[in-house]
Order: C-alpha cells, then sequence, then structure tokens
C-alpha cells in the first residue's frame, strides 16, 4: 500500500477541563497550518464510573467552522489515556488539521471548550488526497510497506513492496510486530502492536483507539488483518 507522504511532528497541548475562562476571539485564536498535528491532553471528570478511552471519545464532540462552509476542519487519529490518582481520565488525543477554517473540542458533558483553534492553509503545496498506507516492522527495526497494488484482502497473504516475499514470510506464528497505519492529511502514523495468531491476527492491545473519525478506513483496516468488526 503506497505511501502518500511522510509524516508531521505534532505539538502537545495541555488543557484543564475545568477552566472556566472566557474563549477568545476567533481573531485571537492560536492558529495550526493544514497538514499540521497536534496533540490535545485533557483530564476529564466522569464520576464514580471512569469509561474506556472509545467510550469516553464519544462524550468529545468534534465542532468544525470551515471556511468553505462544507466538510472538516481536522479529524482524531488516534487516542489513548488512562485514569488518573484523582478518579478522572487522562485522556490524550492526536488531531490532524485538513481544511481551513475553525476546529472545536467540546467536552458534551459539562460543555467545556477543550480545545479551540484557527486553522489555516498550508504554506506548502497542498497535500495529496488521502490514501491508506500500511508498515511492518520485519522484527529487526526494518520498516517495510505492504503493496496493495494487488488486491490481496488478507495481510498474511500481501506481498511487500517490490518484493516477491510476502507478510507470512517474516512474520512467525506468535510473534508480535508493530504495524503502522497511515490515513490523514498529515501523513502521521498511527502505530499498533499485533501478534500473528495462525491464519489470522490480533492487537496485543486495544490503545490506542485508531482512527476513530473515518470509520470507512478502519473497517478495512479490520477487514485486512483479520481483527472483529470495528464498534
Amino acid at each position: 500500500m503506497s505511501q502518500r507522504g511522510s509524516s508531521s511532528p505534532a505539538t502537545s497541548l495541555v488543557v484543564s477541563a475545568s477552566s472556566k475562562a472566557p474563549l477568545p476571539t476567533n481573531a485571537a485564536l492560536p492558529s495550526n497550518e493544514v497538514a499540521q498535528a497536534l496533540m490535545v491532553t485533557v483530564e476529564l471528570d466522569f464520576g464514580e464510573r471512569i469509561p474506556s478511552i472509545k467510550e469516553a471519545l464519544k462524550e468529545v464532540e468534534r465542532r468544525y467552522e470551515p471556511e468553505s462552509g462544507r466538510g472538516r476542519t481536522f479529524a482524531i487519529l488516534d487516542a489513548y489515556g488512562e485514569p488518573t490518582a484523582t478518579g478522572k481520565l487522562h485522556l490524550s488525543m492526536h488531531l490532524s488539521m485538513e481544511k481551513p477554517g475553525i476546529g472545536l473540542l467540546v467536552f458534551r458533558r459539562t460543555g467545556e471548550v477543550l480545545w479551540k483553534s484557527r486553522i489555516v492553509p498550508a504554506k506548502k503545496d497542498p497535500p495529496a488526497e488521502k490514501r491508506l498506507t500500511v508498515i511492518m516492522d520485519d522484527g529487526s527495526g526494518k520498516q517495510l510497506m505492504l503493496d496493495g497494488s494487488q488486491g490481496v484482502e488478507r495481510v498474511l497473504d500481501v506481498p511487500f513492496r517490490d518484493s516477491p516475499t510476502r507478510v507470512r514470510d517474516l512474520w512467525p506464528e506468535g510473534q508480535e510486530r508493530e504495524f503502522t497505519f497511515i490515513y490523514s492529511v498529515c501523513g502521521c502514523p498511527v502505530k499498533a502492536k499485533v501478534r500473528r495468531a495462525g491464519e489470522t491476527t490480533a492487537r496485543t492491545s486495544e490503545l490506542p483507539v485508531m482512527f476513530p473519525d473515518d470509520p470507512a478506513a478502519l473497517v478495512v483496516i479490520h477487514q485486512l488483518m483479520g481483527w472483529p468488526a470495528a464498534r
């Protein structure tokens, strides 16, 4: 599966979900360029029951104000976190800026704005159309790109790019490999640890939650890897 472009480093932004400060006007908003990445980290109070990361993301509303009047301005690529000692959920969300406009993340339970930014056009050429890229670590640290051009639907039978070698040839039974999935305007990697289990595969951890804003891409990944249908 051919790679669209290289990844952009994510900056980090830590926000307190309990802040009551008034929102800045649009003119004073911090800005990020299209194809840039940003990590937003918050601590959210869900009360007595702390949800999973996947459940928590359903309580984070994405709001878009695109300059074009259509579509979204950013996407959450992946998310991870854990409960804190004070009974809150520490949540980190990896964002990719997609088109000019305004982007917001809002905690539904309280209405708190967790992040707000103006997204401006990229200074360089506009990014190409998003394409799914899948890369496997061969176990020795070498990154090998899968070749999806032959229409093979099961990951173990997919050849590597410019090679007759298939994934199964370099992935022994029961061994863990790191897979990198790229499907974003910023070209940012989303990584998952995966173990071969016979003729299928299984993630060794449910984190990070991958591509929550791109369910169609997630369906393709699950089908390729032989994972249960995404919910």
